[in-house]
């Protein structure tokens, strides 16, 4: 819907003569911003859609949009993976750098959303918080349980908004019944450790899907020679890690000092 929707923008303003130049003018937005809107890299907010519908007389085609807009709480290319991580029967996920999405607490997820580039308009910051934190009731809400295994590197527990009360958080969802978490301490990372984050789901159908994703770009597929692939990478990481006990044990010594 945001590519549909700035597409439509772009073909409306360039029917009209209307340079990028001056819809950003008109919309007080720079024309950076008109181009990732209209190549659906942001979301086209309320305003743009209503200056470019009266500047292009699209006679409220364009404004039309704003009512399906509203409703997309994640960026486009995490859309899909989304979709499929609500019919997860299985997760296994591995991260370098960040806490995984669904073991946030909302002080951290605040604290990567507003200090994103480009920035997002309050409404979008808002609205991401609200849909990571209902995502993370694949912990404790779904029947039957989700079984779900995290490998953090230690660099991920060591990064600038990780908090005690982050640390805490993790704690506590460790001693789910469906939930393991493991730390990768750096005297232990192999090569595979350090290729990036991934993600394996398994749906009710018990299809699997890998996803992996990096700062421009992710996939998502079903592809049996990539699933595979991630597979045995997500294997070799879990063998390499502490494990669950051990990883609580670290993470209890970081909450102390912390403390």
């Amino acid at each position: 819907m945001w590519r549909f929707s700035g597409n439509q923008m772009k073909r409306w303003r360039t029917k009209a003569n209307i340079s990028r130049e001056q819809l950003a003018a008109a919309s007080n937005y720079s024309p950076d911003t008109v181009k990732a809107m209209e190549q659906g890299v942001r979301m086209p907010t309320p305003r743009i859609l209503d200056v470019a519908d009266e500047l292009c007389r699209a006679e409220g085609m364009l404004s039309a949009a704003k009512d399906y807009l509203s409703r997309e709480k994640f960026p486009p290319r995490a859309q899909e993976f989304m979709e499929r991580e609500r019919e997860a029967i299985g997760l296994w996920s591995y991260e370098t750098m960040l806490v995984p999405g669904l073991l946030q607490t909302e002080a951290y997820v605040r604290a990567l959303i507003e200090n994103r580039y480009p920035p997002l308009d309050e409404e979008t910051v808002e609205k991401r918080i609200l849909a990571r934190i209902e995502r993370q009731t694949i912990l404790t809400q779904r029947k039957p349980p989700v079984a779900l295994s995290f490998v953090l590197h230690e660099a991920a527990l060591r990064g600038p908004f990780v908090d005690a009360d982050q640390l805490r958080h993790l704690l506590e969802a460790s001693r789910l019944r469906n939930v393991d978490v493991q730390v990768m301490p750096f005297e232990r990372s192999l090569s595979d450790a350090h290729l990036g984050p991934m993600v394996l789901l398994e749906v009710r159908d018990h299809d699997r899907f890998a996803f992996t994703e990096g700062p421009f770009a992710s996939e998502l597929t079903a592809d049996p020679e990539v699933v595979s692939r991630v597979t045995g990478r997500l294997s070799m990481i879990r063998a390499q890690a502490l494990s669950p006990v051990e990883s609580s044990c670290f993470i209890e010594r970081m909450v102390d000092r912390h403390d």
